[in-house]
């Protein structure tokens, strides 16, 4: 999906950050859809609206951005980004445990903002992806091991980036009729080279 096709909902009690964020977005193409100003309506508008993406503050109103993204986890509606103020290891592990898939410590600038929402969108695409292949959490579980494993092979080794590592499994996966887990696994047993199927050529070294 490029950038330009993202639809988002930004949820965010301080109105002049809420504006910041848009004006952010919108330069870099991205579409806002909705606003909010505290959890509830930030949950009915990503439910409502099912945009690709939902940035919510963590401190606000009615519901914290915490809770309402566990709720948008749950139903596996759309990735959610985290904004904080607070850097505190507990805040980002809650985050995590609810189902961000990123998050953002303010004051951020838009070179932190791109990242971040990139990072979210190609987990929620693997997570959606490994919904669809495996049936039980334990074996999910297990299958989000050997893929960060795969991934961090792939990119130590071939020069990808995340996603694109992500992607490039996904795409071996489908060519060659095979689990994610079972080209994961082969790639950490080298027994598949991830030279063939790569989406852009190598850099020479």
């Amino acid at each position: 999906m490029s950038q330009n096709a993202l639809r988002v909902v930004i949820a965010e009690d301080e109105a002049l950050i809420r504006l910041d964020l848009k004006e952010m977005l919108e330069e870099e193409g991205y579409s806002v859809v909705a606003e909010a100003a505290d959890g509830e309506a930030a949950v009915e508008k990503v439910t409502a609206l099912k945009p690709d993406l939902a940035i919510f503050d963590v401190k606000m109103p009615v519901l914290d951005g915490i809770t309402a993204a566990e709720r948008i986890a749950e139903h596996r509606i759309a990735p959610v980004v985290i904004l904080t103020a607070f850097s505190q290891r507990e805040l980002v592990e809650r985050a995590r445990d609810a189902g961000a898939m990123a998050y953002l410590v303010k004051p951020f600038t838009k070179a932190d903002l791109v990242p971040a929402i990139e990072m979210a969108v190609s987990r929620y695409t693997e997570i959606k992806a490994l919904d669809d292949e495996v049936s039980t959490l334990k074996d999910r579980l297990e299958v989000r091991k050997l893929l960060d494993r795969a991934k961090g092979l792939l990119q130590s080794e071939h020069g990808m980036s995340e996603p694109q590592a992500f992607r490039w499994i996904q795409k071996t996966s489908m060519d060659r009729r095979l689990t994610m887990r079972k080209v994961a696994e082969a790639v950490i047993e080298g027994t598949l080279n991830a030279t063939a199927n790569k989406e852009e050529p190598e850099k020479p070294e």
